[in-house]
C-alpha cells in the first residue's frame, strides 16, 4: 500500500502529531511519502520522498489544495492521509472532491481491511471501507502510537497556481479567554457531572487547588462552560502537573489534549471508563459526593 501523508505546520513549526501519521502508516506496513507546506528547517526524518512547497498562509486552502494535488499527481498514492485537525477538516474534503475519492474522517483504529471510526458521540465504533479505488483519510490525534522518526527524505520542491476564482483575504484569530496550556493544575468537567449547577463543584475544587477549570466537548456543547475551556483535539492541548478529570469518560479526542499531564486523578462512576487507562488514581464515585468532600479536606489543610 502506498500512502501520501499531509504534514501540518502551525506558526512555522511542524506540529508534533505529524509523527502519528507515520505511526498509522507503520500499522499498515505502507510505503510513505509526504507533502509539507511552509516549513524549511527541522524536516521530518524518514525514508521516502518529501514534497515541499513554499510558505503561504496556513489557512489559504486554495494554495494548499493545489500543492497536495500536485504531489498526488506525481506520487499516485492509494490513500492520502491527514490529521483529524482543523487543517484536515478544511483541506481533506476539498482534496477528496477533486480526486472524486471516498473520504473517511476521524479514524481511531484498524479492523481487518477497514477503518474504525467513532459514532454516537464516541459511544460506539463502526468499521468503514472505501468503495473508490483511492481514498482520503483523516486520523484522530492520539489514536495511533508515534513511530520512530529516522532517515533522510528525498526533498522535491513543488509549485502550484492558486484557484483564480477564490482570493484569500486573511483570517481573524478568536480571542482566547483563558490559556489552559500555562496552568499547572486543571480540574475538568465532563458529561458525568450531570448539570450546569454541578459544574460549580468542579469550580470550587479548582479554586481550592489554585488551578483552572477545563471541560470536555459535551460540556461545552451543552453550554455549561465556555468553549475557551475545552480540552482535547478540538480544544486546547494541556500539560499540567495535576489533571483532575471529573465525570469524563475518556474519549480519544479528550485524551489527545491532556496526554502530557504529569499526574491524572479521575473521578467516575464507571470503573471501566477509558479514562481509567491513563489515570494514575481512579476514584469510583459520584462527583456530587466526592468533590465536596475532597474540596473540604483541601481547604481544611490550609
Amino acid at each position: 500500500m502506498k500512502l501520501l501523508l499531509v504534514g501540518e505546520v502551525l506558526d512555522g513549526a511542524i506540529v508534533p502529531e505529524v509523527a502519528e501519521l507515520f505511526g498509522f502508516a507503520a500499522r499498515l506496513g505502507a510505503e510513505t511519502s509526504m507533502v509539507l507546506t511552509g516549513a524549511s528547517g527541522n524536516l521530518p526524518a524518514f525514508e521516502g520522498r518529501l514534497y515541499r512547497a513554499d510558505a503561504v498562509h496556513e489557512f489559504d486552502m486554495t494554495y494548499h489544495k493545489r500543492f497536495v494535488l500536485a504531489a498526488i499527481e506525481r506520487e499516485q498514492p492509494d490513500a492520502v492521509v491527514f490529521l483529524h485537525s482543523s487543517y484536515g477538516w478544511d483541506l481533506a474534503p476539498r482534496v477528496a472532491f477533486a480526486m472524486q475519492a471516498a473520504l473517511i474522517s476521524g479514524i481511531v483504529g484498524l479492523d481487518g481491511g477497514g477503518y474504525l471510526v467513532e459514532s454516537c458521540n464516541g459511544k460506539m465504533r463502526r468499521t468503514v471501507r472505501p468503495l473508490t479505488g483511492r481514498a482520503v483519510l483523516t486520523i484522530q490525534p492520539g489514536a495511533f502510537a508515534v513511530a520512530p522518526m529516522q532517515g533522510s527524505p528525498e526533498v522535491i520542491d513543488i509549485d502550484a497556481e492558486p484557484d483564480a476564482a477564490v482570493e484569500f483575504l486573511g483570517c481573524i484569530q478568536p480571542e482566547r479567554g483563558v490559556d489552559l496550556s500555562r496552568a499547572s493544575v486543571i480540574v475538568s468537567a465532563g458529561r458525568g457531572v450531570g448539570s450546569a449547577e454541578r459544574v460549580e463543584l468542579v469550580r470550587a475544587l479548582s479554586e481550592a487547588l489554585g488551578g483552572e477549570v477545563g471541560a470536555s466537548r459535551p460540556v461545552v456543547d451543552a453550554g455549561w462552560l465556555e468553549r475557551a475551556r475545552q480540552v482535547g483535539s478540538s480544544g486546547q492541548n494541556v500539560s499540567p502537573a495535576l489533571y483532575v478529570a471529573c465525570g469524563i469518560s475518556g474519549a480519544i479526542q479528550h485524551l489527545a489534549g491532556m496526554k502530557g499531564s504529569g499526574f491524572v486523578l479521575a473521578v467516575n462512576t464507571d470503573r471501566d471508563a477509558p479514562i481509567a487507562s491513563v489515570a494514575d488514581v481512579l476514584v469510583v464515585a459520584d462527583v456530587a459526593e466526592f468533590l465536596p468532600a475532597l474540596t473540604a479536606a483541601i481547604q481544611a489543610r490550609k
